[in-house]
């Protein structure tokens, strides 16, 4: 017999009687006697569940009825918004640079002249990266003038250079890059030995130097450093000055005089060499707005010099104080076996042709940036 079924059934009975009995009407004798209303009372179905449904839906907490927006900690976009802006594998960067310094004496009793100085400068990059390839661009300006109070104007910097990288790589994952590099530097005015200004020492592409050159690099992802190494380099020296080349200035070849002194055969405009080429640059923050840039470069020649090395080294800090202010901290060293000093004459003829020296430039100033 199945006991289970039977105890439901009587279960079942026992309910429907108990909600019979108390869902009948009651009538009492003294209300039919006075009134012919029926006194009704219902009682609810009290339902009980064995197993609970588990809540499908959380709702929403009390704090949460009433949403707060706060827009205290929302910044502005750092650019212009563009929404319908068209993707591109091109980085753009343009800066434009203005520092000045100035010192100005009234009845002042330590003495001193017055004086100001402007720099100005001018630097443009179009980087292209996609998959295999790299592509880097740069063009970098910078000129200095100097006025002090009974003195004529003064250069303080002079720069023009252009540079271009492309590299291949033969995956997505490899930083090695197979490369080629070509690099200009000269200058844009005459350059002078003060206080003589009638006879320029250096001019514009006297000297210009152009390398060319192919090897390997190894760049980061985020490109704040780059390390390129060139077993083979051609280097090309330039002095389009036919004054500066007769005296074999830069390391052109230089005129062939006679004995009075004149020329027979006139000085090289353009010295090639070939050799090894190392270059680097890299970029970091050391601390909060202190941006530290860092370009090196060195170079030897297989054929006359193997072991001289050609030495061009930058170091700037930069300290942003805001958007547009900021400072900068820098040092410039160049050694080129090429470029002598302390030339002797005797009689106009030259004796000594003079000894290559360390070349040291340091720089210190506060300026308006401003990256379009």
């Amino acid at each position: 017999m199945n006991y289970a079924y039977l105890k439901k059934l009587i279960q079942k009975i026992v309910l429907a009687l108990f909600l019979i009995t108390f869902s009948l009407p009651s009538f009492s004798q003294d209300s039919l006697a006075t009134t012919s209303e029926i006194d009704t009372t219902i009682i609810n179905t009290i339902v009980i569940r064995k197993n609970q449904e588990k809540i499908r839906h959380i709702p929403r907490g009390a704090h949460l009825t009433n949403p707060y927006v706060s827009f205290k900690k929302t910044k502005p976009l750092a650019k212009k918004y563009k929404r319908f802006r068209i993707p591109s594998f091109w980085i753009k960067k343009n800066q434009l640079g203005i520092r000045v310094s100035e010192v100005a004496f009234v009845n002042w009793n330590a003495g001193g002249n017055n004086s100001i100085s402007g720099l100005g400068s001018l630097k443009f990059e179009r980087n292209y990266k996609f998959r295999y390839v790299q592509w880097d661009n740069e063009l970098e300006l910078r000129y200095g003038l100097n006025a002090q109070e009974d003195q004529k104007l003064r250069k303080t910097d002079d720069n023009i250079r252009m540079s271009s990288t492309f590299g291949y790589r033969r995956d997505t994952i490899s930083n090695w890059y197979y490369s080629v590099k070509a690099n200009l530097r000269t200058q844009f005015s005459n350059g002078y030995k003060y206080p003589d200004r009638t006879t320029p020492i250096s001019r514009f592409m006297a000297p210009g130097y152009f390398f060319f050159g192919a090897g390997t690099s190894y760049i980061t992802p985020d490109q704040k450093f780059n390390l390129y190494i060139s077993p083979l380099t051609l280097k090309s020296t330039y002095v389009l000055d036919q004054r500066l080349a007769d005296k074999g200035a830069f390391g052109v070849k230089k005129a062939t005089l006679d004995t009075n002194g004149n020329i027979i055969t006139p000085g090289e405009t353009v010295f090639v060499e070939l050799g090894f080429l190392l270059t680097n640059t890299w970029q970091t923050n050391i601390a909060k707005n202190v941006k530290m840039k860092h370009r090196l470069s060195l170079y030897t020649d297989y054929l006359t010099s193997f072991g001289n090395v050609d030495i061009d080294w930058e170091l700037n800090f930069d300290l942003r104080v805001n958007k547009y202010i900021k400072a900068n901290i820098g040092t410039h060293i160049i050694y080129d076996d090429d470029i002598l000093f302390d030339e002797v004459k005797e009689n106009n003829v030259v004796v000594d042709a003079g000894i290559p020296r360390i070349q040291f430039k340091q720089l210190l100033g506060v300026g308006v940036s401003y990256d379009f």
